[in-house]
């Protein structure tokens, strides 16, 4: 198996990876899994991919994160690993599609607007 390179995107964090067979490994910005994401829950969100499709420890993942927070990060990277899951072997999509791992999150902090002291609120107003 060669490299598959994808892309996955979540709010403001994008996550592009590297994925070859392997043992399992998972290294993200030059730092273990464990050490990126301390928290289980947030290496659950990432390895999700794999338990549905009964993958644990058959693939070496590099990654590269950039922007957001650890909970878009950890969304971003579980699309791009789903993302070349279905460039591996194109039955699993529906499967992962199924599970929501497939389909990319659009939802983004709106922009403030001008004139007003957040994207829709306004500023104070009182009467004296």
């Amino acid at each position: 198996m060669e490299v598959i390179n994808t892309s996955g995107r979540r709010k403001t964090s994008v996550a592009r990876i590297y994925m070859t067979a392997g043992q399992g490994n998972i290294t993200i910005n030059g730092k273990d899994i464990k050490a990126y994401f301390p928290n289980e829950v947030l290496q659950t969100i990432v390895n999700q991919p794999f338990q549905t499709l009964d993958l644990i420890g058959k693939y070496d993942v590099t990654a590269n994160l950039k922007g957001g927070g650890v909970s878009g990060q950890a969304e971003a990277l579980r699309l791009a690993i789903s993302k070349a899951l279905v460039v591996e072997n194109a039955e699993t999509k529906s499967a992962l599609r199924k599970e929501g791992f497939v389909t990319r999150d659009p939802r983004m902090v709106e922009r403030k607007k001008f004139g007003k002291r957040k994207a829709r609120r306004s500023f104070q107003f009182s009467k004296r």
